[in-house]
């Protein structure tokens, strides 16, 4: 039960699909720039581009967009040392994500080698810039200066605004604005942390049986604290 007597139901954890086009992406003054430079292939200034931004950003669902209109195939670093770079370029451009973190970088040395020699583009995305990536291959790190760099930042109010009112929606949620604006001024400013809350928030909703109100998202804050 409730501490309002109403009784809670087990919530379950049903699969929603987050709306991923380019229609869906929802454009600041913090990502404009990643925003244009993808969507303005294939008139990119350079072959390589380096998308760098912190975790929940929006660099995924940007590769989302340059697949849809470019046909790449994703992989993500630590999968390149199993790939066949060759065959790899030979089917179109490439997005590799999460570069900083358990990278091969034999295998993204021989990737952008055989990239260049195809014409094809290749998009690196990471939560760093390469100097973090204390990287020990000098060729690697050359090829990587020749990449075009561009970065997604956290959100200002505005941008945090439109994209909760974007998260509930893609659970099919109605949510009041003075909800929406309580849990603006006051969570983390992350799009992270916004992804955190609604999935809470929904399960909250779930289990209780009843609307999202402002008493539950400062309940859910309470916890995030």
């Amino acid at each position: 039960m409730s501490e309002g007597g109403t009784p809670r139901q087990l919530p379950l954890e049903l699969p929603y699909e987050a709306a991923l086009g380019r229609d869906d992406f929802l454009v600041g003054d913090c990502n404009r720039a990643a925003f244009d430079l993808i969507t303005s292939w294939p008139d990119w200034p350079s072959d390589f581009v380096l998308l760098a931004g912190p975790v929940g950003a929006g660099k995924t669902h940007l590769v989302s967009i340059w697949r849809q209109s470019s046909g790449a195939q994703i992989i993500p670093a630590s999968s390149l040392g199993s790939q066949d770079m060759l065959a790899v370029v030979r089917d179109g451009p490439v997005a590799v994500e999460d570069a900083h973190g358990g990278l091969d970088e034999e295998a993204l040395f021989h990737l952008l080698n055989a990239a260049r020699d195809a014409s094809r583009q290749v998009l690196i995305t990471s939560r760093t810039w390469p100097a973090a990536w204390n990287l020990t291959l000098p060729d690697l790190a050359s090829r990587l200066r020749l990449a075009t760099p561009v970065e997604v930042a956290e959100p200002d109010d505005d941008l945090l605004r439109r994209l909760l009112v974007k998260l509930f929606a893609d659970r099919q949620l109605s949510v009041d604005l003075p909800v929406i604006e309580y849990l603006v001024v006051r969570m983390e400013r992350s799009l992270e942390a916004a992804n955190r809350i609604v999935a809470t928030l929904d399960r909250e909703a779930l289990a209780a049986r009843r609307r999202i109100t402002r008493p539950m998202a400062a309940t859910v804050l309470g916890h995030e604290g």
